[in-house]
């Protein structure tokens, strides 16, 4: 196991000290915090009462190429190898009637549970209608159901983690670096001025980080203006053609911060930031940016000194949950800790805490 996972698995603090039951109750003890390098007892597929080898989960991604969907996808498919069971992996390419179309294959094919990563999470409804049709257990992963259409089945369960916290979580890294560097204030006029780049309109994780990072900014006492906010759709590439047109209309020398609500789109602000003569190595001209998701290519430019800082958002245990409930569900297990090895709010929410990540501890996520 990665030193990265280990300490994934310490930091969210979510892992049970016996582990699934579809794995003969083997015990595992909790990596010690201080100690990343320390050995656990993982769950294996034989050492189990519960035979999960007849059980396959179809899995729709909304798209393949999203960097931290990609970690989450390697996380399915080692929980899977884990387990001993399978796990159908397919790629929506963002359109939802493909993804409806790959939910009536699955079902089709005789899935034994389904693991949804919704291309739109207003349109969940009709695929949760589809499993409830067939009795078939369905988990949603990082795109979270409205509230009555995760009231409206008995099978169906929700793994992701609270937006608000990474919101609020970068809008700390900000008001940090600002009142240990004055000169952050290029102007001296005592406000923050920044550009917000948003991932996709509607998305609860768009809202909500670009929403809470700002109210942590001014809830520690900074004023702000806000030079610019629009969408970059996760996309590093949209993220850099948009930051390099905000930096000549509103005067790169003007910006000084910019927030992103996930890594690609802040690499893709560093990428025009570099084009403007800007965050080369240059302490004078060096402007913040933050972003969320914690992906190796953040790490790296966080080594580099071009990106500030980011937050973890746990792919390995958010990957994990979602093939542990997805078993136990078609095995016809209970979901509790006990069962999946993390802890579940109202029945039917596994919440995977966020980590903040500065230049203190960015070295123990870099594999």
């Amino acid at each position: 196991m990665s030193k990265k996972r280990l300490l994934a698995l310490t930091l969210a603090g979510m892992m049970a000290t016996s582990v699934l039951a579809g794995c003969g109750g083997q015990k595992t003890t909790t990596p010690d915090a201080t100690n990343p390098d320390a050995s656990t007892d993982q769950p294996s597929a034989d050492s189990g009462a519960v035979d999960y080898s007849d059980i396959t989960i179809g899995s729709c991604i909304y798209k393949f190429d999203d960097t931290f969907m990609t970690n989450v996808r390697n996380a399915m498919t080692e929980a899977a190898g884990t387990l001993g069971c399978k796990v159908d992996l397919v790629d929506s390419q963002n359109k939802q009637p493909e993804q409806n179309n790959q939910v009536d294959t699955f079902i089709t094919k005789g899935v034994s549970a389904l693991a949804i990563n919704a291309v739109d999470r207003t349109a969940a409804g009709p695929l949760v209608e589809k499993a409830k049709a067939e009795s078939l257990p369905i988990v949603f992963l990082n795109r979270e159901p409205e509230a009555d259409v995760m009231q409206s089945y008995d099978k169906i369960w929700y793994v992701g983690a609270k937006a608000e916290e990474s919101g609020t979580m970068s809008g700390e890294i900000i008001v940090d670096y600002w009142k240990a560097h004055p000169e952050m204030d290029r102007n001296g006029d005592g406000k923050l001025q920044y550009i917000m780049i948003t991932g996709e309109p509607g998305h609860q994780d768009a809202t909500l980080r670009t929403e809470y990072s700002v109210k942590a900014i001014t809830d520690a006492g900074i004023q702000v203006e806000e030079l610019g906010n629009d969408t970059a759709m996760w996309d590093k590439v949209k993220a850099t053609d948009l930051v390099t047109s905000l930096l000549a209309a509103k005067g790169v020398e003007r910006v000084e911060a910019i927030l992103c609500n996930n890594d690609d789109m802040a690499l893709g602000a560093i990428e025009a930031l570099k084009a403007a003569g800007y965050n080369k190595g240059d302490a004078a001209m060096y402007t913040p940016v933050v972003g969320v998701d914690a992906t190796d290519a953040a790490l790296q430019a966080m080594s580099e000194g071009t990106l500030l800082g980011t937050v973890l958002n746990d792919a390995v245990n958010q990957g994990t949950a979602t093939v542990n409930i997805a078993a136990a569900a078609a095995a016809g297990q209970e979901i509790t800790k006990d069962t999946i090895g993390y802890e579940v709010t109202d029945g039917k929410y596994v919440w995977i805490p966020y980590v903040k990540v500065t230049v203190d501890n960015y070295k123990d996520y870099i594999k």
